[in-house]
């Protein structure tokens, strides 16, 4: 089941990666996307370990629990902390003003949190 989470991860993923060669570069739906690929990276692992995720958007309450199961999860915070506002301020208008630097710090993050959780999840399994 957790394999479902990581295709919807790597689609959300991909699709930021496709969406920086427009112009004008869309780059708060290409923050947005590296949020929502980042949320189902961590829901995949809790999914793996037989937890329901919480219905949230918010990953560092998603990073905290997949902290509980495994402590190294803490050395990826600092990048959930860095996309965490992107899963709901970037799909209203607001007051969040984003920049190509901003959109490249999304897609670093979002990046080192998916080789991250794939790389644990390949070596929980049997």
């Amino acid at each position: 089941m957790h394999e479902e989470w990581l295709k919807f991860a790597e689609m959300d993923l991909n699709s930021a990666e496709y969406l920086r060669n427009m112009t004008p570069t869309p780059v708060e739906v290409i923050c947005y996307h590296c949020e929502q690929a980042s949320e189902k990276l961590l829901k995949a692992v809790l999914v793996a370990s037989d937890i329901e995720p919480p219905k949230t958007h918010d990953l560092i309450i998603l990073c905290k629990k997949c902290s509980e199961i495994d402590k190294s999860f803490d050395s990826i915070a600092d990048a959930c902390i860095e996309l965490s506002p992107y899963g709901v301020q970037t799909r209203y208008p607001s007051n969040l003003e984003l920049s190509n630097t901003d959109m490249q710090c999304a897609l670093s993050m979002c990046h080192l949190i998916d080789r991250f959780v794939r790389e644990k999840l390949k070596k929980k399994r049997p």
